[in-house]
Parts: C-alpha cells; sequence; structure tokens
C-alpha cells in the first residue's frame, strides 16, 4: 500500500525530465527600498517531493525567512493538474514554486506570469539494471528497458543521447513504456524486469527496498548503471550535468525583487546545508513525507548533482538544453523558446 501511494509523490520526478508586469524602481528612490524586502503576511513556497524541495522544507521549519512574512508555508504538488492550479490561481497563487525547468518554460510560453530565478537540480536520472556490466547506453542494446513518461523529459533525454551515440532508439533497445517510475521500481523490486530508467529519489527508493546499497553485507541485487548526467556530458562534450529543476517567482512577489533575492539567499544556504548534512535532511523530509524513508532521502542527495545557480547565470545552459528538447518535442517547453524576459535578472524585473 505504501508503495502505491508513493507513486503519487515520485511519478513526477522523472518528469524533471512534467507575464506579470513588474514596476521597477522610480528613478531617485531611496537606496533602502530597493535592497529591503517587504513584509508579508504570508508566503507559500510550493514543490514536489524530490530533491528540489528539501531546501524548501528546511526553509520553512528553520524560520529562514520568518523576517519578510508572518506565516511561510509549504504545499506540495503532487500531480501536473495540482501543479496547473498552484499556477494559475489568480487569487492565491503560491510564491515561489519548485518544478521542472521544461515546465516553467512551458507554463510561461502558455501566458503564466512568472520568472525563473534558480536551478538547483542538474540530473537525477539514472539506467538500473541487474547486470553490474553494464556502463554505457550502448551496452543496453538489444535490451529491454523500462521506461516512464512515454515521450515525456525521461524519454526524451533517453533519446537524445542514445542519437548522440550513434544509435537508433527505435531499433536498437527493446524500450517498454510504464506509467511512472513507481511502476518501472515495482517490476524491478518483483523481478518481472531486469533494466530501468528512473529518478532520485526512486533509484534509493529501490536499492533500499531490495536492500541493494552497496553497505549490505549481501551482494547487490540492483546496480546503479548509467549516470545518464555523466553519459550527458560524454555524448555532447559538455558539462556532466541536465538544467532539470529550479525554482520561480510568481504573483505578488514579482513585483518586490528584494523579497526575490532575500529567498535566493535563503535557498542556497538550506540547499547547502541538505548537501553537507545529507543524514539530518533526510530525516528532516522524512518527518514531513512519511513514504520516503530518511535513508532512502540521505542516499538520493548524496548523488543528486544538486548546485545552486542563479537563472541569470544557467540561461546558456538552458538555452541549449531547451533547443535540444525543441528540436524533438517543441510541446515539452510550449512550443518555442522562452523569451530572455522568462529568466529572473536582479534588478531589470519588467
Amino acid at each position: 500500500m505504501k508503495l502505491a501511494f508513493l507513486g503519487r509523490y515520485i511519478g513526477l520526478l522523472a518528469a524533471c525530465m512534467v507575464s506579470v508586469s513588474v514596476g521597477a524602481a522610480a528613478p531617485g528612490a531611496a537606496a533602502p527600498a530597493a535592497s529591503t524586502p517587504a513584509r508579508l503576511p504570508k508566503l507559500t513556497l510550493s514543490g514536489p517531493f524530490a530533491a528540489v524541495s528539501f531546501p524548501l522544507i528546511h526553509m520553512v521549519d528553520s524560520g529562514a525567512l520568518r523576517d519578510v512574512a508572518d506565516t511561510v508555508e509549504f504545499v506540495p504538488w503532487k500531480d501536473p493538474d495540482q501543479l496547473r492550479v498552484l499556477a494559475l490561481d489568480r487569487k492565491q497563487p503560491a510564491d515561489f514554486v519548485a518544478m521542472p525547468s521544461n515546465v516553467a518554460a512551458n507554463l510561461y510560453n502558455r501566458g503564466v506570469p512568472l520568472k525563473l530565478i534558480n536551478v538547483s537540480t542538474w540530473g537525477v536520472l539514472w539506467l538500473v539494471s541487474r547486470d553490474p556490466k553494464l556502463k554505457t547506453l550502448a551496452d543496453f542494446q538489444g535490451k529491454e528497458v523500462l521506461m516512464p513518461f512515454r515521450a515525456d523529459m525521461p524519454d526524451i533525454v533517453f533519446q537524445t543521447l542514445a542519437a548522440k551515440a550513434g544509435l537508433d532508439p527505435k531499433k536498437n533497445f527493446r524500450l517498454r513504456y510504464v506509467g511512472t517510475p513507481l511502476d518501472a521500481m515495482q517490476l524491478l523490486i518483483a523481478r518481472r524486469a531486469d533494466h530501468a530508467l528512473l529518478a532520485e529519489p526512486a533509484v534509493s527508493m529501490a536499492l533500499r527496498k531490495t536492500k541493494s546499497f552497496p553497505v549490505s553485507l549481501i551482494a547487490p541485487d540492483l546496480y546503479r548503471s548509467v549516470d545518464l548526467q555523466q553519459e550527458w556530458g560524454r555524448l555532447l562534450r559538455r558539462e556532466a550535468r541536465i538544467p532539470q529543476a529550479g525554482i520561480v517567482a510568481m504573483g505578488k512577489v514579482l513585483a518586490h525583487p528584494a523579497l526575490i533575492e532575500r529567498f535566493q539567499k535563503a535557498y542556497a544556504a538550506s540547499l547547502r546545508w541538505c548537501e553537507q548534512q545529507p543524514e539530518a535532511c533526510g530525516a528532516l523530509v522524512a518527518r514531513r513525507i512519511d513514504l520516503l524513508t530518511p535513508e532512502a532521502v540521505a542516499d538520493s542527495v548524496r548523488v543528486d548533482n544538486a548546485v545552486f545557480v542563479t537563472a541569470a547565470d544557467a540561461q546558456p545552459e538552458l538555452t541549449y538544453f531547451f533547443q535540444l528538447l525543441y528540436e524533438r518535442q517543441p510541446g515539452l517547453i510550449g512550443g518555442k523558446l522562452p523569451a530572455p524576459d522568462f529568466y529572473y535578472h536582479p534588478h531589470s524585473a519588467r
């Protein structure tokens, strides 16, 4: 039963593989107004139960933003429908929302008022296998691979990398599409499949579930086989990281650049805390999400490629990533590359 409900929370992980006018400060305005965050009655932080949200949970529990809001809450979104409700609710929209970068671009291109302010998740996709000898995509030729979300982020990344390796995704692999990472994880655990593409923390949950984590004295039954981020770097001759998920600002906070900057510093600090203390982060997250174990969360933090980068600094990598997605499936980013205004630049909010 626990696994059945877990799907609602980790299902969107692989999809991490699923404009309001802001007044500029008037000329001659006093300097403190530009540097002092506005104090608001409430700030709503929202995100999926994934690594990109772990700092948000820490920010709420640690009171990191108590100086800029009377109440700070974390509201999880569990599926695409709930995310759309949060993004489109004009009366009570969330203020800062964690989401896959392509979803942010998609919403922006469809007219949702938001700005991407940072990227912190730089790739959490892995091929998991029972065969420890498989190390590259080419090693999986002719084998059945479970693939969540047909024609969505994990599938597109896999097919892009396979093509770069000179392989035909449809001919060289036997891709078996399943509904969610949970479905793939369950088939692996039940020994009804040998290979699957999964995203964290589903990978760590699967390894823990089968007692396959390396600290076990028993020979591992499942292995982290191919790190798709490393394949990304090797095949595309770039850094081994994919700008997969980050935070958007929306609603009332778009009118408060100083508040966005205050959030950025707090988020970066909380992300640093999570990365430096994976066990404590695991315990913190598991207290809020009883369907994830502290151990699996800690395992996922250790391999989550989490680095805080402002959207402005990440723009070149995001543009490259979005161009690849556009070439294979334009709908993933809303049919076009997002305009420069999609990327938040301090003191340049419109």
